[in-house]
């Protein structure tokens, strides 16, 4: 939130008992946003009594408030980067995470163990079916976004669809390595359900904002990957900002890939040593 104070506010009010000033908000948490503006309409009233004590002309202080990339303040605007995020998130971790170790429980890793396919081979054929899914996850939550909740996409569409992939590509990742370090489906499960969906929730920005919470949990909800990627999605599909701005958070996300993707494949040839 800004606060704008023109330079003829103290000789307007000097002469003629009224002065204006403005308050932009980023309204693309609406909440926030009217919290933030409530505070400062307030503060503003309590300076106006400080002034008018004891003066027979009163002074009259009129706060313009504009709220930025969502005037309408609409919950959507905070509401459908949250849910790509979470769904991109847990759909993803969840299928691969069984992709795996399903071959070990239906006995039928041996197949595998004994072909010349190398980790890293398996590891993307076992993931391309559901990038594909996410791709048609993506197109579907964007429609509806666009065409349904009356939602725009202010940015560049193929940065936004770039950094989904990206983000989709770290989630299946994820769940390959939840796949390789463990042995059974229901543990795979219970590690994607309740270890991710938890911290997607509450760590990612979209419930709470990270700015309010305590130090530990600032520092946790670093290795959120749905932290970077809500980030990514609220500035390019709400702001319209470009990759300039966004570089950062898109460079996390590609060193979450490469990290999970990496220790994967080394815990997949673990596994063929064991084995």
């Amino acid at each position: 939130m800004v606060l704008i104070i023109p330079e003829s506010f103290g000789s307007s009010l000097k002469h003629t008992n009224h002065g204006a000033i403005q308050v932009l908000a980023d309204a693309s948490d609406p909440n926030t946003a009217t919290t933030l503006t409530s505070y400062m309409q307030a503060i503003v009233g309590d300076f106006q009594s400080d002034l008018n004590e004891g003066k027979k002309l009163p002074y009259t202080i009129v706060p313009e408030v504009r709220m930025l990339y969502n005037p309408q303040l609409k919950g959507a605007y905070n509401f459908v980067p949250g849910v790509m995020a979470m769904v991109l998130m847990l759909i993803c971790t969840l299928m691969t995470s069984i992709a795996i170790v399903k071959e070990k429980e239906t006995g039928t890793m041996e197949v595998l163990l004994v072909s010349p396919l190398k980790p890293i081979l398996v590891i993307f054929a076992k993931s391309t079916p559901y990038l594909f899914l996410s791709l048609i996850n993506i197109a579907s939550i964007l429609l509806l976004s666009v065409f349904v909740l009356g939602l725009p996409i202010a940015g560049s569409f193929l940065l936004l669809i770039t950094l989904s992939l990206l983000f989709s590509i770290a989630s299946l990742s994820l769940g390959m390595l939840i796949s390789t370090i463990t042995d059974s489906q229901q543990t795979a499960m219970l590690i994607s359900l309740m270890g991710l969906f938890l911290p997607t929730l509450m760590l990612s920005g979209f419930m709470f904002p990270i700015e309010n919470m305590p130090l530990p949990l600032k520092i946790m909800s670093n290795v959120v990957p749905a932290k970077w990627y809500y980030f990514i999605v609220k500035s390019v599909m709400i702001k319209g900002v470009g990759l300039k701005i966004i570089w950062k958070e898109a460079l996390v996300l590609t060193f979450m890939t490469l990290a999970f993707l990496g220790l994967s494949i080394k815990n997949y040839k673990v596994r063929l040593a064991i084995k």
